[in-house]
């Protein structure tokens, strides 16, 4: 009676150890944040658009020194004269620094090398937030100076004639600006339809509501709790009381805190292609 013996064949990797896990660090934030800033002007329609508020601004200047009277030289003027492009332009590069990852399809990079989308969203709102704050600083630099050498110019005393409060009321309103530009780039995620929403809403949405405040005395009285532009561009006016910054604060919640939390809601679930 003859028995046959089975052996089971081995191979090298029966015997090799197991490798360990590496590990490694996840990339820092100020890191995700750098390279958000980088390619928020490295793109040409960032950096075309940069040049675009920089000359609109020395433009502004020029013509404030041209053609305003002489009661007109002021800080208030200059300052409010370069701003302006910025108060509109600013919001685009804000659209375009979110869409930027599907509209231009670096998403698949961008999200490998990063897998936490959340980071790189807040890295881009960071980003946001701090070339709005070094814009309106910019610009109001440019404008004192412009002030100065203005009057000089004209032989006029020079006039500083915004105060603190005013220009953070100013601060405030084109950084919310710039948050509903980052809303509407999120909620879209294609460049040409956030950019026509967001010059719909700056242009198109108080004109019409001015037009039907002037018209229907109901809508005038509820327009400060329904109109979120309508209480944004107040801003600009400050003295807010109470009851205005309560209105401020529901309409924002409404048109603004709620739309971006949805867009995140949905691109934290979108497919990157």
């Amino acid at each position: 009676m003859s028995h046959t013996a089975v052996i089971e064949p081995t191979t090298a990797v029966d015997h090799a150890e197991a490798r360990p896990r590496v590990e490694h660090e996840p990339i820092p934030f100020r890191t995700v944040v750098g390279v958000e800033l980088r390619k928020m002007f490295d793109t040409r329609s960032g950096f075309w658009l940069m040049i675009g508020i920089a000359a609109a601004g020395v433009l502004a200047t020029a013509a404030v020194i041209a053609f305003a009277g002489d009661s007109d030289l002021t800080y208030d003027s200059f300052a409010g004269a370069i701003g302006v492009p910025m108060t509109i332009l600013l919001p685009v590069l804000a659209i375009l620094s979110v869409t930027g990852e599907w509209s231009q399809r670096a998403g698949l990079t961008t999200f490998t090398l990063v897998p936490h989308r959340g980071r790189v969203i807040r890295a881009k709102l960071a980003v946001t937030v701090l070339v709005g704050l070094a814009s309106m600083a910019l610009a109001l630099s440019v404008g004192a100076l412009g002030n100065v050498v203005g009057t000089a110019l004209m032989g006029q005393d020079t006039v500083w004639n915004l105060s603190p409060s005013a220009i953070g009321y100013i601060v405030g309103a084109d950084l919310i600006g710039m948050m509903v530009g980052f809303m509407l780039g999120v909620l879209m995620r294609n460049s040409a339809a956030a950019i026509v929403g967001y010059f719909t809403y700056w242009f198109v949405v108080p004109t019409l509501t001015m037009v039907l405040a002037a018209n229907q005395a109901w809508f005038e009285k509820v327009q400060p709790w329904v109109d979120f532009s309508f209480n944004q561009n107040r801003m600009y006016d400050g003295d807010f009381t109470g009851q205005d910054w309560a209105q401020l604060a529901l309409t924002g919640a409404v048109w603004l805190v709620l739309p971006l939390a949805f867009g995140l809601w949905r691109l934290m679930r979108a497919e990157v292609k």
